[in-house]
C-alpha cells in the first residue's frame, strides 16, 4: 500500500489519473497537459505503474494507458479501515455527523 500512497502524493501524478478517469490516454497525450520534460513523464508513468494503479499497453511505439481503479479503490478502503473510518460507527454518530439529532 506505501506504493499506492507514495504515487498519489505528486500532484503531476494525481492529476494523471484524474485525466485517466476520463478515458485511456497515450503518453504523448498525457505529457502534452504537462510543462515537464518526456523523462520527467516517464518517471511518473513509471511510479504510477509500479503501484499498479494504471496499466500500460504498448502498440508499435505507443504506449497507452489505463487507471486500475479497483487498485486505487483497495488502497483507499484499506486506508480507511487503518483509521477506523466508515466501520463501526454507531447509528448515533453518524446522525451526528450529519446535524440530526
Amino acid at each position: 500500500m506505501s506504493n499506492v500512497f507514495k504515487a498519489l502524493s505528486d500532484p503531476t501524478r494525481r492529476r494523471v489519473l484524474e485525466l485517466l478517469r476520463e478515458r485511456p490516454m497515450t503518453a504523448g497525450e498525457l505529457a502534452s497537459e504537462f510543462d515537464v520534460s518526456k523523462p520527467t513523464m516517464s518517471a511518473h508513468f513509471a511510479v504510477l505503474k509500479d503501484a499498479n494503479l494504471v496499466d500500460a499497453t504498448k502498440t508499435g511505439k505507443t504506449i497507452t494507458y489505463r487507471i486500475k481503479l479497483s487498485v486505487l479503490e483497495d488502497a483507499l478502503l484499506g486506508f480507511a479501515k487503518t483509521f477506523g473510518l466508515g466501520e463501526g460507527r454507531s447509528d448515533s454518530a453518524k446522525d451526528e455527523d450529519h446535524g440530526a439529532n
